[in-house]
């Protein structure tokens, strides 16, 4: 299924009039606060969220999965459905794949399907946090900082075959996260474990093509609770300091404990130009991997001050990479990664916002009202007529939830596809 413009106009056109009303008023009042809307509206437009081949079918708990219906059976049919969410978005213009749970049959094929779709390949993402049929080596107790020397160098194989295969398709990352732990006190040897993670990681490190880079993820719990070998940001920011100028930490929203300041880490990181992506999305307790924005959006706004202050004054750090990283329990996946992309934008928008030159003077004098007063008004300013706007420039839905329901997407998928398809992945 593919959408065309013709499609997305049909429903876009009894709501023009009241969008522009709506962003006449937010433009007026914007110009009065001297921001350029026409270079807002190219930064909005410009903005792309890589989704992940795995988050296209429905999640799973630890106790059961409840799936959905017309889910993508193929890799084909994953590119299709990530196609249709851009083209209601205009914002996801790439894929970001899971091997071996979404490896190309054809790579030519592949790469010709994602370009009809106006889609690229975002990072390539290793699997060595659980067992695959006919593998011959178990993870059970760990894979690149295993005690086991056979596990650990196919660990480390596999992590190079998957650069091997983003090279053809036109990746330029690779994701590495580790389940590797332990679950009980004495059962690993805390600096042997990390010591192999270290070596582990440097020869993946150097089969990295020179213009990629490596992606080290962290995760403080689950599926190991007591220990985790690579379990915060400093664990990781020292590994990719011990690999090189090309690797570095991948924050995910998630993987932090309660109360974490998460704005802070990405604000460290990108002084030491250190932070290579951005994984989002939303949790109560820990890693729920719940919708973007849909519990902590503040929290949201304050993370992506620090990235956009970041982006601006921070020529040591790479752009970043950004993806959606979430688990969709009960809600239509497209639905619910619309929404993220919804949250992630206007968290953007509104952090665009800021005049970080009054926000450093108020710093200078130690004004604190002053430094509250101007963050809280660009978090309570109504972006959406903006984000709307930039979709409509480009072709896209006004309401990309709306157009998906009244254009009967997942309808259609249904019938495309059937009931009983099952997504790989989560």
């Amino acid at each position: 299924m593919k959408l065309d413009r013709v499609q997305i106009e049909s429903v876009n056109k009894p709501k023009i009039e009241l969008q522009q009303k709506k962003f006449e008023a937010l433009g007026i009042d914007l110009e009065h606060q001297g921001i350029e809307v026409k270079q807002l509206l190219k930064k909005i437009k410009e903005f792309q969220v890589a989704i992940p081949s795995w988050a296209l079918g429905a999640g799973g708990t630890r106790f059961g999965r409840f799936s959905g219906q017309g889910e993508p059976g193929t890799l084909e049919q994953k590119i299709e459905d990530v196609g249709l969410i851009h083209a209601l978005t205009n914002a996801a213009g790439s894929i970001s794949l899971h091997i071996p749970w979404d490896t190309p049959q054809n790579i030519e094929e592949i790469k010709a399907k994602s370009k009809s779709q106006g889609l690229s390949f975002d990072a390539m993402n290793s699997n060595t946090f659980q067992d695959q049929l006919n593998q011959k080596h178990s993870y059970k107790f760990g894979s690149l900082s295993s005690l086991n020397h056979a596990s650990r160098e196919q660990a480390i194989q596999h992590n190079i075959e998957v650069i091997e295969l983003g090279k053809k398709l036109g990746s330029k990352s690779l994701t590495v996260w580790l389940a590797d732990g332990s679950n009980f006190p004495g059962q690993n040897n805390f600096q042997t474990v990390l010591k192999n993670t270290q070596d582990s990681l440097h020869k993946i490190y150097k089969a990295l093509p020179p213009d990629w880079k490596l992606l080290i993820e962290y995760k403080p719990y689950e599926p190991n609770f007591y220990s985790t070998v690579i379990q915060d940001w400093g664990t990781s920011f020292m590994l990719a300091n011990e690999c090189g100028p090309n690797a570095y930490t991948l924050v995910d929203l998630g993987h932090h404990l309660p109360n974490t300041n998460i704005e802070q880490i990405v604000s460290t990181l990108m002084l030491k130009g250190k932070l290579g992506g951005f994984h989002f999305n939303d949790s109560k307790y820990g890693d729920d991997d719940l919708t973007v924005g849909s519990i902590k959006p503040y929290a949201l706004f304050l993370i992506f001050n620090e990235l956009v202050y970041g982006i601006a004054n921070n020529p040591q750090n790479p752009y970043p990479s950004w993806m959606i990283d979430a688990s969709h329990n009960i809600k239509d996946p497209m639905e619910d990664l619309t929404q993220s992309l919804e949250a992630i934008l206007e968290a953007y928008t509104k952090a665009l916002l800021i005049d970080q030159h009054k926000l450093k003077e108020a710093q200078s004098v130690q004004d604190v009202v002053a430094c509250q007063e101007i963050l809280q008004a660009a978090y309570r300013t109504d972006v959406r007529p903006l984000l709307a706007e930039s979709r409509l420039q480009s072709g896209a839905a006004l309401d990309p939830i709306d157009a998906f329901r009244k254009l009967k997407v997942r309808e259609q998928l249904v019938k495309e596809r059937g009931k009983a398809t099952i997504a790989s992945g989560l």
